[in-house]
């Protein structure tokens, strides 16, 4: 399976444009969920990986408390790619399932 190429900066940005409370950060995707306990947001983390593995596409992410914070970046790839963006879609998605707190 091939590995999808590295964005251009016009790509990322347009991109971005469509993943709501998404930022870049150090050439990275990020983003901070925070939901209504514990329980719930590893709930949200084990859903998230369960994607990433079939993705071959693996976050960098930690989780304290309520709080689960994500970065991505194919870093076969050397930066951002499609996969990132297809798995901080998912993740998204999977939290405005969840009770998450604003």
């Amino acid at each position: 399976m091939s590995r999808p190429a590295k964005l251009t900066e016009i790509e990322v940005e347009q991109k971005l444009g469509e993943l709501p409370a998404w930022e870049l950060r150090s050439g990275r995707l990020h983003r901070e969920f925070t939901f209504t306990n514990f329980v719930m947001a590893f709930g949200f983390m084990a859903q998230v990986a369960l994607i990433a593995e079939k993705m071959d596409h693996h976050p960098e992410w930690s989780n304290v408390y309520n709080r689960v914070v994500i970065e991505l970046q194919t870093h076969d790839a050397g930066g951002l790619t499609e996969l990132d963006f297809e798995l901080a879609a998912a993740a998204s998605g999977l939290a405005q399932s969840s009770l998450m707190r604003d």
